[in-house]
């Protein structure tokens, strides 16, 4: 007749810890770890009410016909063309609502080259010394003065997402992408706010440099 050994319990909880630490990637303290989404910003542009009803029609609202990871924020219906110098154009570009206070266009890099246009590197709200250009709709055209810029590459971030990396608004950080295209991106912008989700937002140049999505993984550092 055989003896049953007795199972020692704080041996048992720690085995279940570790275990639980592998497949989850959680802290062995039980703290909880922000869940990080990288995302390629494709080229888009924000408008305001008035530019919407100037370019699509008088009364008319953005559609959505996504929303996107921030709550709120979507993809609509509607798109726009980008008419820069010499009329070289950029056809299908995106609006991305809700409807904003100054209307802005975001473009890569290489858009700038087709387009013959000078891409400053700016914080989102940031048109001091930018260029502009003309937005071409189904019911008009408008000429923005200023606003056209690549968007400066940047992380938005939560209250408890700050706190467990250790940074505030305005402070940088480093983003290593892992698979096939090894990379790290230098200088993400810590952007801010009380309902926000953790993400980071590159362009689509840097998002087909690093092969970002075929990427097995990315990680925040400072």
């Amino acid at each position: 007749m055989s003896t049953a050994t007795a199972i020692d319990r704080g041996q048992v909880e720690r085995l279940v810890r570790e275990a639980l630490t592998k497949v989850l990637g959680a802290q062995s303290d039980g703290a909880h770890r922000p869940r990080l989404v990288a995302n390629i910003s494709a080229r888009h542009c924000h408008l305001t009410q008035e530019h919407v009803e100037a370019l699509f029609g008088k009364g008319q609202q953005l559609k959505p016909m996504k929303y996107l990871y921030q709550e709120g924020e979507f993809a609509s219906e509607q798109t726009v063309t980008v008419i820069g110098p010499r009329q070289r154009i950029i056809t299908g570009v995106r609006v991305l609502g809700p409807c904003r206070g100054a209307s802005q266009v975001e473009l890569a890099f290489t858009d700038g080259i087709s387009i013959g246009i000078d891409l400053p590197v700016r914080v989102s709200g940031d048109h001091r010394d930018t260029p502009g250009c003309w937005l071409m709709g189904p019911a008009g055209m408008i000429e923005l003065i200023a606003g056209v810029i690549r968007a400066e590459r940047h992380v938005h971030m939560g209250p408890s997402d700050c706190e467990f990396y250790g940074v505030t608004a305005g402070d940088y950080m480093n983003l290593r992408v892992k698979g096939r295209c090894p990379m790290v991106l230098e200088r993400l912008l810590v952007r801010v706010g009380p309902t926000i989700k953790l993400e980071v937002h590159i362009d689509t140049d840097e998002g087909n440099a690093c092969d970002l999505t075929h990427a097995t993984g990315v990680e925040l550092f400072k």
